[in-house]
């Protein structure tokens, strides 16, 4: 007995190694069928903490101006059933980057504060979807664009970390416009502070990802940018210069589409055209991608990192409500529908059939691997990826998820879906709360007394799966991270 118990972890780490081989195999299959789409482009745009009803095309009651997100939806997919597998900023960064969930990843924390943002934040022995796009045999460019928020010590940063350029914010929350982030100057380029005082940051972003693109599209080089805006966010007021106001920021094209003026001080007019000033900035970016004919040839998906904060927090924020999750319940930092399933867009001309919607549940870590598969690179052979290829199903392969459950803890939140039902409860203590998401997107009629059988055999299921990373860890620290921080 005591030599089996000292083999299984090398043996679990060996199986573990032989699947992902398997599946980095399968993901390297072709998505094109022309040799001019053999290494396509690939742009990820992010937003900040925008709610699943602040966009028409998931609440009809919806005000702002969304024309490009309209016309990405008319080109491509709705998904209606994405989730973010982080209900906070950090932690949904961490998890698109790495294909693992936070519990995997080990940043399961939200970075704040000057010490926060600017330490170590997720580990170093993390591997980065850039790092693994660019070994590639496309030889792709890699460029990040935005918010990172995930670490900016030295080793920590964007350039340390598979992309070859960078020009951001190390913070979640810098000033739009003085790109200050609590007193001190947050907008870099590269491993460098720059100072672009008075440009907002939705444009600069856009700016540079069409300059990177053009660069690299004259280099006939294919390329991978992530693109996650720092807006729409929250007004901070440790980032207001002294004697301003806290509120929304937007340019003044931002406020046309509307029957107010730069002047208004409404902070739910304010958010619409914050919203809309990142519309505007994303259609910059496809209609350079269509000036230079390469639209056909890019793989392009938007969401919002997690959802909106709850309409307390937002009250707290600026006196009144100015974001909505509707019809989900819940927001941000919680694992309700509101906090977690977010609005999504995939877009890919010729490839992701046009005008469809797609209901199957996905979620963020997906992306990696089908970023992976789309570049025709492999998977690290020495650790587990909770994504699965999603390509499968963004282009009409299949209406079947690639996943059985899906898994959520956040701090003392935990959450599991399966099927149509899902459990989730806000103290661990907590009995669980039992939905049917089909019937009950909302959750408002708890069945947990009503279905004490399928309580329990979700409830088995989350905690064999809690099982499973903790054994993940062991055999990881035994085997393959023993001197990782």
């Amino acid at each position: 007995m005591f030599i089996l118990f000292k083999i299984r972890p090398l043996f679990c780490l060996a199986l573990l190694c032989s699947l992902n081989s398997i599946q980095a195999q399968h993901t390297s299959q072709h998505i094109g069928d022309s040799d001019e789409k053999d290494y396509p482009n690939i742009l990820i745009i992010t937003v900040d903490n925008v709610g699943y009803g602040d966009y028409s095309l998931f609440n009809a009651e919806s005000k702002i101006v969304t024309p490009t997100l309209d016309r990405m939806a008319k080109e491509g997919a709705i998904l209606t059933d994405f989730y973010s597998a982080g209900a906070t900023c950090t932690v949904s960064r961490a998890t698109l980057l790495t294909g693992r969930i936070p519990q995997r990843n080990r940043l399961d924390y939200q970075l704040s504060g000057l010490e926060g943002n600017y330490g170590i934040g997720l580990r170093h022995s993390e591997i980065l979807l850039p790092e693994v796009i660019k070994n590639s045999p496309g030889n792709y460019a890699t460029a990040a664009f935005g918010k990172w928020n995930i670490g900016f010590a030295p080793g920590s940063r964007p350039i340390d970390r598979g992309f070859d350029e960078y020009l951001g914010i190390a913070s979640g929350n810098a000033d739009h416009f003085s790109h200050v982030y609590a007193g001190k100057h947050d907008l870099y380029q590269n491993n460098e502070t720059i100072n672009r005082n008075g440009e907002y940051s939705t444009d600069i972003f856009a700016d540079a990802t069409i300059e990177f693109i053009r660069k690299s599209n004259n280099q006939s080089r294919p390329w991978f940018v992530y693109l996650p805006f720092d807006a729409p966010h929250s007004p901070g007021e440790r980032n207001v210069p002294p004697g301003e106001i806290n509120k929304f920021q937007a340019p003044e094209y931002a406020f046309k589409p509307y029957d107010f003026t730069p002047e208004e001080t409404n902070p739910q007019n304010r958010y619409k055209a914050v919203v809309t000033a990142i519309d505007n900035a994303i259609g910059r970016v496809l209609n350079a991608l269509d000036s230079m004919g390469a639209l056909e040839n890019t793989f392009i998906f938007f969401y919002s990192d997690n959802g909106a904060n709850v309409s307390d927090v937002q009250k707290r924020i600026t006196g009144t409500q100015f974001s909505t999750n509707a019809p989900l319940r819940g927001g941000r930092s919680t694992l309700y529908e509101g906090g977690i399933r977010v609005p999504a867009l995939a877009m890919w001309k010729g490839t992701i059939p046009a005008k469809t919607v797609i209901k199957t549940r996905l979620w963020s870590p997906d992306l990696f691997r089908a970023c992976v598969n789309i570049a025709h690179s492999t998977l690290p052979q020495d650790r587990f990826f909770d994504g699965h290829n999603p390509l499968p199903v963004l282009i009409g392969k299949t209406q079947h998820s690639p996943h059985a459950t899906l898994y959520f803890e956040d701090g003392e939140d935990d959450a599991l879906f399966w099927a149509d039902w899902k459990i989730v409860r806000e103290k661990s203590e907590q009995p669980w709360q039992l939905y049917n998401l089909k019937e009950d997107i909302s959750e408002v009629n708890n069945l947990a007394s009503e279905r004490p059988d399928l309580v329990y055999k979700l409830n088995a299921a989350f905690e064999q799966k809690k099982n499973e990373i903790i054994s993940y860890h062991k055999i990881q620290q035994n085997n393959c991270e023993c001197n990782c921080k």
